[in-house]
């Protein structure tokens, strides 16, 4: 019996998590991506001996069906993970401080060590943010209600100053959702801090790239996808999926396929442009999610000037900095990352990047004697969708009207913020329900260490922009 047809639209993560999984349950698979590699927005381009990513990308050990995905991939130890959380912040003329947790203890008694000796506040406000954090705790992330409060009211209501509020919550919570406090739902804000950092000891250990994004991605995704028979095609945009007699016609520049189910994996705007009228009737609340920026600023010096492989800034332009010096590289490559970065998507980059010289050598005397090399800009006008208050109302569910038509895509209703954990389980759930449809079921490899493979359940991670990102260099 010959297995079923299932083409899958749009290579990033989202997308070639759906095709492993269809993969894994025997399926022939078509993967379509309109970019010339696979990885989606977690791509990376040469400028001069530099592989550049277009923004920084981590992930948290908690982050379980990604780093899975990685393990299939066989990429996995191009990324490292910490042994504990520990947050070095940076601030102007004073030595660095580590935000760190203390895995020897119990979740969530693991921070109580670093919200009571976080020198950024008076011990006053510290012993606020315990309680705050003790009654986050007990915040459900899948409760509508809470989705309707925005994280910055309830951190109000609940003790939090603005001084707290900008030199600890908003220092995590811009970095998560790609969001200020005040404009981020509480319950992504719950999943962000209890799934992370209270609920598990060492949940928020932060995991790196220690390699270009497209050798953590892309590439190892085409070679394995290839090699378990699918067909990749890149280059090519879909322009049209019409249902016909029970089976799909997927038609575009260059493509023409039948396929017996669809997995629609594209940002929210080309799926609304994609997706039948009458498999998404609501399509048209998706544009209610909207996007928002990351702005990077990429800083390549002669000489190295810090010690630190990433940091957080208080006080300063910096919001994060990551080393993403190569390995035997020379001199020292930093990355800026702006999250909630509309105010600066706009700036010339010879602005952007004279800003953040001149606070790079704020934080890092060695800056201020070190030549520059080269510094140029990123921008991710649609790095995530708007992670606000009532966004879940407009976030659809992998199943669509039509019967073997599923999206996939860190958007859509997972629970979770727009980050690489939600893409994977996004993936995940689409391909299982169009293995519903075709009545099959996934059946991974022995030895791929998966323990949820059946069901998937912070910017620290995330998938990155649309179609239409850019980058801009230093001229």
């Amino acid at each position: 019996m010959t297995a079923e047809q299932v083409c899958v639209v749009g290579g990033g993560l989202a997308g070639i998590a759906s095709a492993v999984r269809l993969l894994d349950a025997g399926h022939r698979v078509t993967l379509v991506e309109a970019r010339p590699a696979l990885g989606g927005a977690t791509y990376s381009f040469r400028r001069g001996d530099l592989m550049v990513d277009t923004g920084q990308h981590v992930f948290l050990r908690c982050y379980q069906q990604y780093r899975e995905l990685l393990d299939r991939l066989g990429s996995a130890d191009r990324a490292a993970v910490q042994d504990g959380f520990a947050v070095p912040i940076v601030r102007i003329g004073v030595p660095p401080h580590v935000l760190a947790s203390n895995r020897r203890l119990p979740a969530p008694a693991h921070l109580l060590p670093a919200l009571l000796g976080y020198r950024p506040l008076r011990v006053g406000q510290r012993l606020a943010a315990v309680r705050a954090a003790a009654a986050l705790r007990r915040i459900e992330p899948d409760d509508p209600a809470a989705d309707r409060v925005s994280f910055g009211a309830w951190l109000a209501a609940h003790g939090q100053d603005a001084p707290t509020v900008a030199r600890l919550w908003e220092l995590i919570c811009v970095a998560a959702l790609n969001a200020p406090p005040e404009r981020a739902s509480l319950a992504l804000a719950a999943r962000v801090f209890r799934t992370g950092l209270l609920d598990r000891a060492d949940a928020a250990d932060i995991g790196r790239p220690t390699a270009p994004l497209a050798e953590l991605h892309g590439a190892p995704a085409t070679a394995l996808l290839r090699q378990r028979g699918a067909t990749v095609r890149t280059g090519v945009r879909v322009q049209a999926i019409s249902p016909e007699g029970g089976r799909f016609q997927v038609s575009g520049d260059g493509v023409e396929l039948t396929a017996d189910g669809v997995v629609l994996a594209v940002p929210h705007p080309q799926a609304a442009r994609l997706v039948p009228a009458q498999a998404a009737p609501d399509r048209a609340r998706w544009a209610r999610l909207g996007a928002a920026p990351i702005v990077n600023v990429h800083v390549h010096y002669e000489q190295r000037v810090t010690e630190l492989e990433f940091a957080a800034g208080l006080d300063t332009p910096v919001q994060w900095v990551f080393d993403r010096t190569p390995a035997g590289g020379s001199g020292q490559y930093l990355v800026v990352s702006i999250s909630a970065a509309e105010q600066v998507l706009s700036v010339r980059a010879n602005e952007l990047v004279r800003t953040y010289l001149a606070a790079l050598a704020e934080l890092f005397p060695a800056a201020r004697r070190a030549r520059v090399r080269d510094a140029f800009v990123t921008r991710e006008p649609r790095a995530t969708f708007r992670q606000e208050p009532g966004s879940r109302t407009a976030r659809p569910p992998a199943r669509t009207r039509t019967p073997g038509l599923a999206l996939a895509g860190a958007w859509t209703d997972t629970g979770w913020p727009d980050t690489m954990e939600g893409a994977v389980r996004s993936g995940q759930r689409a391909a299982d329900v169009v293995l519903a449809h075709l009545g099959s079921t996934s059946n991974p490899p022995p030895g791929t260490g998966t323990t949820e493979w059946s069901e998937g359940i912070s910017r620290l991670g995330r998938p990155g922009p649309g179609d239409d990102e850019r980058s801009e260099e230093m001229r």
